[in-house]
């Protein structure tokens, strides 16, 4: 099984996904890993990715949840996966590619945007990032509002094939 946690930046999702992976008893991979230099680069200085900046990374992705699923191994993915067209290449309506998504208030993530040291992704891009998302009809929504286990066990509760 596949899982992606997505969200905007600062919803959560290195922090629920690698939970989850420790919960699940599988790897967990951090989509911001397979990202270019080029890309850090743009979105450290609060420059918004566009389309052609995401789609080989996505593609990278892709394969690595293909290369993870040809040896029947289950990972959990930290990854945005904003739009409905990112989801549709990493997987969506796969059978063992299952979403979660880590719903909150624009509030909220400004503050924990606020609140984080060293991560590479300017908190400028924030409104971009709402300004993109495409809410999934067939995730598994979760409020960032609760702590991290209380979310991984809603999710783990709704989680099929569980």
């Amino acid at each position: 099984m596949i899982v992606v946690v997505m969200g905007v930046s600062g919803s959560g999702k290195s922090t629920v996904g690698a939970l989850l992976a420790q919960t699940l008893g599988c790897s967990f991979a951090d989509a911001d890993d397979f990202h270019s230099v080029e890309n850090r680069d743009k979105m450290s200085r609060g420059i918004p990715l566009e389309d052609a900046d995401r789609w080989p990374w996505l593609q990278s992705l892709r394969a690595d949840m293909d290369a993870q699923r040809a040896r029947g191994l289950s990972r959990v993915y930290a990854c945005s996966a904003l739009r409905h067209a990112y989801r549709e290449i990493l997987g969506a309506g796969l059978p063992d590619v299952a979403f979660v998504f880590l719903n909150g208030s624009p509030e909220l993530v400004a503050q924990r945007l606020a609140a984080r040291k060293g991560h590479f992704s300017n908190p400028s891009l924030m409104e971009s990032q709402f300004a993109t998302l495409e809410a999934p009809a067939d995730a598994i929504v979760v409020d960032i509002a609760d702590a991290p286990q209380d979310i991984v066990t809603q999710v783990l509760a709704r989680l099929p094939g569980r």
